[in-house]
């Protein structure tokens, strides 16, 4: 199920003249409204871009996104594990 920006974002595709087949593609994989504004801003920010460099847009917020999921699991696990030192040290 794809995010109310997400549709914004497929919507916005379609106006700049982007292929549908693609526009969805690319909406459908920007599913969170964190990832659909960056590709918003992204393709608003200037007039038709190459298919491959939209593609490749999509990748690196991907990639931003994972990386800031994977610091917070991380993060969190951290904390689980001082606690758990903290207790047996008590």
């Amino acid at each position: 199920m794809n995010s109310e920006k997400s549709d914004i974002l497929y919507r916005l595709m379609l106006r700049k003249g982007y292929p549908g087949e693609f526009a969805r593609i690319i909406s459908a994989e920007m599913n969170t409204d964190f990832t659909a504004e960056r590709m918003i801003s992204y393709i608003g920010r200037a007039g038709l871009r190459p298919l491959e460099e939209v593609a490749d847009e999509m990748l690196a917020i991907q990639s931003d996104r994972d990386r800031i999921r994977d610091k917070h699991i991380n993060e969190h696990a951290q904390q689980k594990i001082n606690i758990l030192y903290r207790d047996i040290n008590e």
